[in-house]
């Protein structure tokens, strides 16, 4: 399983329940509140979590619900000692995994943590009205991609998006269904880098009830649970090779046989995405170049965050939008120099660990749990002003390196900065860089 987070404000209890979980061959972390518990989440990685409902401050309830909102919530189990109807029916509506009574035996324990490590690498299956895809940033990189969407939505062509760990390839995904004609219909999502090999042929083509050894009752599977909508397979790039070709017949001749089964017509989209170099799996004999080819057929790559610095701070004021906290001058300044390897996943971890740390309703860069040796090519030393001040003098700043660096060229320095030349024209104008009339023979030129 992992690491399993423990959130209970009982001392004693919390600690005697981390002991159980080691000596069944888990990691476990505790936290005393439902504070440290989303801060935890925020700085490292957690496989399951198990609640407890009375917790000091923000109660286990609105715990689980912002555990849910996470981009990527490992399953939680509430264990509670006041089991109540009212409760019980809140929490599972709120997507508990499971809600016991305390106190918990080893044995149900065992079997628990045994049903939320199979949760957890099983696919995810969500329509689209439960979270509609919202993209923040108007970087020309990012423009670029929502482009794209826009066109291929409607189609059923196969989408293959590329792009760094963090930079949003799901969410690219859930926009393209979310947009298109099969947004009424599933959306369902497979962690390729996840599924154990022995699993494979049962997560995406289902099985019949009988079909083997603990197959208790029939199984859709991802291709018949995404039926009319749209399947993601995410990390594709870690696909065995053994269930390559299975999946590309499925993919051509939209068949797929469950286990014990017998062939079933589906009608289903299919996106895939990868940190991977695809192409280079390929050439190294560890993916399918037939495979490769029919995955291919529109790829959309996303760009990492530190190629779009226009986006950072609109994502910071979104991501904090929902605690009331706000950005100090020292702070957007940190944000935008630093070069962020874990994108913009990283990024929403350090904006909802600082909004539940921060003291004050401004965060400050000391707030930021960041590298403090982050390399930047400027030094800012600001007094601390509003947002929107700071931004035009982070703008003005980055307008004027980028000039600068190209010598006055403005297409040069357009390009770099990721905007059209027409919009770079008309904020030089704004800082006083660029006469009213914009003629020929000021100092910085087209070149």
């Amino acid at each position: 399983m992992g690491r399993i987070l423990i959130v209970d404000d009982d001392d004693a209890l919390s600690e005697a329940l981390a002991e159980t979980v080691r000596s069944l061959g888990h990691q476990a972390r505790t936290a005393g509140s439902g504070a440290e518990a989303l801060a935890a989440l925020g700085s490292e990685p957690i496989d399951g979590v198990l609640l407890d409902l009375r917790l000091p401050g923000m109660d286990g309830l609105e715990v689980l619900a912002r555990i849910r909102r996470l981009p990527e919530a490992p399953p939680v189990a509430v264990l509670t000692a006041h089991a109540t109807a009212a409760n019980t029916i809140e929490a599972m509506r709120l997507g508990a995994f499971d809600h016991l009574t305390k106190p918990i035996g080893r044995a149900d324990l065992a079997r628990l943590l045994r049903e939320m490590e199979t949760a957890s690498v099983r696919f995810e299956a969500a329509r689209s009205e439960a979270r509609p895809a919202e993209f923040i940033g108007s970087s020309e990189a990012m423009r670029k991609v929502q482009k794209t969407i826009g066109r291929v939505a409607d189609s059923d062509a196969t989408v293959l998006i590329l792009g760094e760990t963090g930079t949003g390839k799901e969410l690219v995904a859930r926009a393209i269904h979310d947009h298109g004609r099969r947004r009424d219909k599933p959306f369902v999502a497979v962690n390729c880098a996840a599924v154990p090999a022995d699993l494979w042929e049962s997560e995406l083509f289902g099985y019949l009830r009988g079909a083997f050894t603990g197959a208790h009752a029939d199984r859709k599977g991802a291709f018949l649970e995404a039926d009319g909508g749209t399947l993601f397979l995410d990390e594709v790039g870690e696909m065995p090779l053994s269930m390559q070709p299975k999946l590309l017949r499925a993919l051509q001749e939209r068949v797929i046989t469950p286990i014990g089964g017998k062939p079933v017509p589906v009608d289903v989209r299919v996106i895939s995405a990868t940190n991977r170099d695809l192409a280079e799996r390929v050439r190294e004999g560890a993916f399918r170049q037939d495979l490769f080819y029919r995955l291919h057929v529109v790829p959309i790559e996303l760009p990492p965050l530190r190629a779009r610095i226009a986006d950072i701070l609109p994502l910071a004021e979104h991501f904090l939008a929902r605690s009331g906290k706000s950005l100090a001058a020292d702070a957007a300044a940190l944000l935008i120099r630093y070069p962020w390897p874990g994108n913009v996943r990283e990024l929403r971890n350090v904006l909802e660990r600082a909004a539940v740390l921060a003291r004050g309703e401004r965060i400050a860069a000391s707030d930021l749990a960041l590298a403090p040796e982050a390399e930047s090519p400027a030094r800012f030393d600001w007094p601390d002003e509003d947002l929107p001040s700071a931004i035009a003098r982070l703008e003005e700043l980055l307008i004027r390196r980028a000039l600068a660096r190209s010598r006055g060229n403005r297409a040069e320095a357009a390009r770099a900065l990721g905007i059209h030349r027409q919009l770079l024209y008309t904020k030089m104008r704004r800082y006083g860089l660029l006469p009213a009339d914009g003629r020929p023979g000021h100092p910085f030129e087209d070149g």
